[in-house]
């Protein structure tokens, strides 16, 4: 295996301008996810999978595209081989918008290369990792070698706005026993990924005109009859109070030991106060401060770590609003509600055994080269989430860049044929290989 291995490095650093020069073309099709920005010549996803598949299929895989949404097509490709062995790469084609092109260094699709860096939306996030991993199993296969696993190549829509290319990629198509998803890491191996939630708490008060709020403040004489109103931005206060006590706790009481400590978070990202809720929980009326608000709607980016369930975090969850309602008398009988998965957003938890044979191919083919190897987690979410759902095993590795969802994003030159190395070692020793 160790010859095999150094035949195809020697091929790869050969042909290193391949990677690269493929990387520039799909960075230079502008792909920005539409659910976040729509204009023309801007949502060309379509166009990047189109390219894409030209390369697999004169790699001799068979290729599948099909609209996950209209005009959005996820892009799956397969080269046959055992199951038990079998290894899917996946990476995401969408990026988000390139913001002021006037605030960047360069045109933000210009796919330039300068400093010995790859410019441009989308280099790092992740279009790079996306050429690394199809170049990875292209130099394997140049190389007069053939993995004895199958080999399912994965290039997916919408991770950006939630991951849905991913989740109907990983329901629709065979699973394999394993998972490689070439986001950015830096070089480090990734098998630990938290869960995220996004979940709503919809805080509900009683309507009044605020001339009246006094009433309900200080003690009034007798036989004043107006019925008070109740404040939901002040419960809400209380409310995230609390929430942030909660979160200290849960920093301070649980860990993984890849994770750093207290990413388990709890951050309220959208607060709408105001009236009239519609049936999301959402005040209708947000624009008149002479109204005592009937309803606060609070929306939580929820983070939790590799090794929780789902059900027990929500179930945790909902008992710490039950508390927190219990300790006020309106709330004891007015209870808030909490809706769970805003935007149909939810990303299981990842947690892959370090010693897991997928994290040591990636490992073997990093000290093959002589680099360091550091096995970590991931702070973020990614679309290993949907994967592990189904129980594939993944780990995330990828290049290495800067200014991801940032102006001036790049990608180091070398970290893509690095990284392609590393992939090939670990399609070679996951896979296994017999001569083609």
């Amino acid at each position: 295996m160790h010859a095999a291995f150094e035949k195809v490095c020697a091929l790869i650093d050969a042909e290193q301008d391949w990677a690269v020069r493929h990387s520039q073309a799909i960075v230079r099709i502008p792909s920005v996810n539409p659910k976040f920005q729509r204009g023309e010549g801007l949502n060309r996803e379509a166009d990047v999978q189109a390219y894409l598949a030209g390369i697999l299929d004169g790699m001799g895989l068979g290729t599948t595209r099909y609209d996950v949404f209209a005009g959005r097509p996820n892009l799956i490709a397969s080269l046959p081989g055992e199951d038990e062995t079998s290894l899917m790469l996946n990476g995401h084609i969408d990026v988000v918008p390139a913001g002021e092109a006037a605030r960047w260094s360069m045109d933000p699709f210009s796919g330039d290369i300068h400093d010995g860096r790859l410019w441009g939306r989308g280099a790092t996030d992740m279009k790079s990792g996306v050429i690394a991993m199809i170049a990875a199993l292209r130099a394997v296969l140049k190389a007069g070698y053939r993995p004895r696993g199958r080999v399912d190549i994965h290039c997916v829509v919408d991770e950006e706005a939630g991951g849905f290319g991913a989740i109907d990629a990983a329901a629709r198509f065979p699973i394999c026993r394993a998972g490689i998803i070439t986001e950015t890491s830096y070089g480090r191996i990734l098998p630990a990924e938290g869960g995220l939630e996004w979940v709503r708490v919809v805080i509900p008060g009683r309507t009044a005109h605020s001339a009246w709020r006094y009433t309900s403040l200080y003690p009034q004489p007798p036989g004043l009859e107006r019925t008070p109103g109740v404040n939901a931005v002040d419960l809400a206060a209380k409310f995230l109070i609390a929430m942030r006590d909660l979160e200290h706790d849960w920093a301070m009481t649980k860990s993984h030991p890849l994770m750093p400590p207290g990413m388990n978070t709890l951050h309220a990202g959208v607060i709408r106060g105001g009236a009239f809720a519609d049936e999301r929980g959402v005040p209708a009326m947000m624009e008149n401060p002479a109204i005592t608000p009937d309803c606060c709607a609070i929306d939580i980016d929820l983070k939790f770590l590799p090794n929780e369930k789902t059900a027990d975090v929500r179930q945790a969850f909902e008992a710490f609003v039950h508390r927190f309602a219990q300790s006020d008398d309106w709330l004891r009988h007015n209870p808030p509600r909490v809706i769970w998965e805003l935007g149909g957003l939810h990303f299981e938890p990842m947690n892959t055994p370090v010693d897991h044979p997928l994290v040591q191919s990636l490992a073997a083919g990093r000290k093959s080269l002589g680099l360091d190897v550091e096995i970590t987690g991931f702070v973020g979410a990614s679309d290993a989430a949907h994967y592990a759902a189904h129980g594939i095993p993944c780990a995330i590795y990828g290049c290495s860049g800067n200014n991801a969802h940032g102006m001036d994003e790049y990608v180091e030159i070398d970290s893509i044929t690095e990284t392609t190395k590393v992939l090939a070692g670990s399609i070679m020793k996951w896979c296994g290989i017999h001569d083609a």
